[in-house]
């Protein structure tokens, strides 16, 4: 009895900090932040060497969460210093009553505290930092909770970080990876850039779903009741090169490059027969509508008025089979700066299809250009789904292409060309919002793209023309340097949650669907781009070199090309366009 006496109650568990890298001096290494939001900066900093900025973008609070293991019915004291306007600190999933503080003034770091206790059966709680809607970008440093450890003395470790990881392609859409288990891990987590988590049990994982000709970076971290570790060494692989959808025959790399056919400007007509071959596809500009809602493409050679030096109806068809001969591609492109299309009825839809197949099967052309700008595409207020669009003019256009695809079969060659405001823009802004009073046309053409992906021979956004556009880096990017090019096409490549929400993510295109369209000279549109700076964006995206700051998030030696406007201004300038991507990709 005296024994027993003697030894008194069981001792409490000791305090200790149980954030991981509540510093962030180890990356976002345990962090997770939404739609991307996050990113680690060396100044300023509260502490160390390090600190966390996180940018609201959208409808997106720049959220950044770690998953902590704790001891049930136990107080804790959590902490952090942040710096910036409307900037939140809390828990949730205590079991209690979970917690939240805030402060609304920018300026000197101020220090974040706020205290609860878990519920009787609580092993976990998340805490979390996020700023607010429509604010800049905010700073959190040294984030601690402190309070009782759960993996004192007899409870379970922190497992080590795996070691010997690697990762070896097993088809042009999966990867295999294998690492060493690790003593006392009973789960493993497989982090890509750019890819959700996969969480897996044993030491081993397939990851399906990629794209081929393109070089993945992994890294795996190790789990327990104790929580996570640091992430391995990272592993490499590269998947094969895999077959195209939407229309083949394109060679690997392609030149791609539109064709004042309808119309004269300063920069003199070219006809077809004079086309170089550096040309792989060749966009016919344009054919418009009779009238903005008609659906009613017509299609006409530039007047001998305008053009004087233009080809006959006959001589124009020869040629365009000459070309196809050698393995050319001549589509007809619908809209342009001036030909605004709007197909709000199934009349116009039905309209569409009739008319664009008579300019096809009269020319003996290859397939589609959508070059759809303006105000031909805008979302209807309430279509916020990219995945499920609702607004009749993007549902009918939606609807026709595919009529087209399947009437003239998997030989159609498909392309877009819209601009950075109808795609990228859709990292920050979809359509009106949910509460209205954005643009409606913010990302109008996600959902089109997003339904023919599999019938798309090849987008390539018009990287010119563009205002200011955020990257996946959540910084703003401006047109003119290779730094434009990387960053918008990167997020094609990668994939983006739309609007900020991180459970409506636009996927990734394969890099064979994906060109970069740039202005021939600096007459033919804003942002022209220096051969050498186009030189540079290339490097970046196909053997990631001559990146600068930005880090993009894969190698993509499979990108199918460039894309200019136009051939004609190309003529103009010297052909220095075209030998520039002949002089890079061997043409």
């Amino acid at each position: 009895m005296a024994s027993f006496l003697a030894a008194g109650p069981p001792a409490a568990a000791a305090a200790a900090d149980l954030v991981r890298n509540g510093g962030f001096e180890a990356g976002l290494a345990g962090w997770s932040c939404s739609g991307g939001s996050g990113t680690v900066v060396t100044t300023p900093v509260h502490g160390g060497s390090s600190a966390l900025r996180a940018t609201p973008a959208g409808q997106d609070n720049a959220r950044c969460s770690q998953t902590v293991t704790v001891a049930p019915d136990s107080t804790y004291t959590l902490g952090a210093w942040v710096q910036g306007a409307y900037v939140y600190l809390g828990a949730s999933g205590t079991g209690t009553t979970d917690v939240s503080t805030w402060t609304q003034t920018p300026g000197a770091w101020k220090q974040l505290t706020t205290t609860f206790r878990t519920g009787p059966s609580t092993t976990s709680v998340t805490v979390h930092t996020h700023g607010w809607y429509g604010q800049p970008a905010h700073l959190t440093d040294d984030l601690t909770l402190v309070g009782p450890d759960p993996g004192g003395p007899g409870g379970p470790q922190l497992p080590a970080a795996p070691t010997g990881l690697t990762a070896s392609a097993t088809s042009s859409t999966s990867v295999a990876l294998t690492w060493s288990a690790v003593p006392g891990a009973t789960s493993y987590t497989v982090h890509r850039d750019g890819a959700a988590p996969l969480s897996v049990t044993a030491a081993s994982a397939a990851v399906t779903g990629l794209t081929a000709a393109t070089t993945y970076t992994f890294r795996v971290s190790a789990a327990n009741a104790a929580g996570t570790s640091p992430q391995s060494a990272p592993a490499t692989a590269t998947t094969p090169g895999g077959g195209g959808g939407g229309g083949g025959g394109l060679p690997a790399h392609a030149l791609v490059g539109y064709l004042h056919a309808s119309f004269a400007n300063g920069s003199g007509y070219v006809r077809m027969a004079d086309v170089p071959a550096s040309w792989d596809v060749i966009n016919l500009a344009f054919g418009e509508p009779t009238s903005v809602t008609s659906g009613d493409i017509r299609f006409r050679l530039c007047p001998v008025a305008e053009c004087p030096n233009v080809e006959s109806e006959a001589e124009f068809k020869a040629a365009v089979k000459a070309k196809q001969a050698n393995g050319k591609k001549v589509l007809i492109s619908i809209g342009g700066q001036n030909g605004q299309v709007q197909l709000a009825s199934t009349a116009a839809r039905d309209t569409f299809v009739s008319s664009v197949s008579k300019i096809i099967d009269e020319y003996g052309l290859d397939g589609l250009d959508i070059d759809f700008e303006g105000h031909s595409l805008s979302l209807a207020t309430g279509d916020t789904d990219f995945r499920a669009p609702t607004t009749p003019v993007i549902v009918n256009l939606v609807s026709a292409v595919k009529t087209l695809k399947a009437k003239y079969g998997p030989g159609f060659v498909l392309t877009m060309a819209p601009e950075t405001f109808f795609v990228q823009l859709g990292y920050q802004y979809y359509g009106s919002g949910p509460w209205g009073g954005q643009d409606p046309r913010a990302g109008a053409y996600l959902p089109v793209i997003h339904a023919l992906r599999d019938d798309l021979t090849l987008l390539h956004v018009q990287d010119y023309n563009s205002g200011s556009i955020m990257g996946l880096d959540n910084q703003y990017h401006s047109m003119g340097g290779a730094d434009f090019h990387i960053a918008m096409t990167d997020m094609l490549l990668t994939g983006f949650p739309v609007a900020g929400n991180a459970a409506r993510v636009f996927p990734a295109l394969r890099p064979d669907q994906v060109a970069i369209g740039l202005p021939a000279t600096t007459d033919a549109g804003n942002g022209h781009t220096s051969p050498t700076e186009v030189t540079k964006a290339l490097n970046c995206l196909t053997k990631k070199t001559d990146c600068g700051t930005y880090r993009t998030h894969g190698t993509w030696p499979g990108l199918r090309g460039l894309m200019t406007w136009s051939i004609n201004w190309d003529r103009f300038g010297g052909w220095e366009f075209s030998r520039n991507f002949d002089a890079y990709f061997g043409g």
